[in-house]
């Protein structure tokens, strides 16, 4: 790899949030009360365990998102259209907005993401299911 191109972490989400659409918590509240929405959470099984996960959204690891996403793949998941309103959260904000970007590489025209993640939703005082003490009707 030249070394004029070689970019940190940091960089490559700076960078992606450039070129993708940011929501804030409120604004994601206010698709999924009036609209139709696909909420994908791109965590990883363990941190949906540790922190809870937002009420509907649909798992993803970051890890399988494309091939979950494209719909010639074998591990196509239905629920994933390219011609569907797509927002995606991870944590904070980073692994999201990278895999908004690769989702409008595969076609998918209308993705955001939640810019600050499950985390300033959960600021913002908004759901949050499944969280470790919580009372789940043992």
């Amino acid at each position: 790899m030249d070394t004029e191109t070689k970019r940190t972490s940091a960089e490559m989400v700076a960078a992606a949030k450039q070129q993708v659409e940011n929501l804030g918590p409120e604004q994601v509240a206010a698709e999924l009360r009036d609209g139709d929405p696909l909420l994908v959470d791109v965590r990883e099984p363990e941190e949906r365990a540790a922190s809870g996960v937002i009420p509907g959204a649909v798992h993803a690891p970051r890890g399988m998102l494309e091939f979950y996403a494209d719909p010639a793949s074998p591990y196509h998941r239905p629920e994933l259209s390219p011609e569907r309103r797509v927002i995606l959260h991870c944590a904070a904000g980073g692994r999201s907005a990278l895999a908004a970007v690769t989702l409008a590489q595969l076609g998918y025209t209308n993705v955001a993401h939640l810019d600050g993640g499950i985390r300033a939703w959960a600021e913002h005082g908004l759901p949050v299911e499944g969280l470790p003490g919580e009372d789940r009707g043992a």
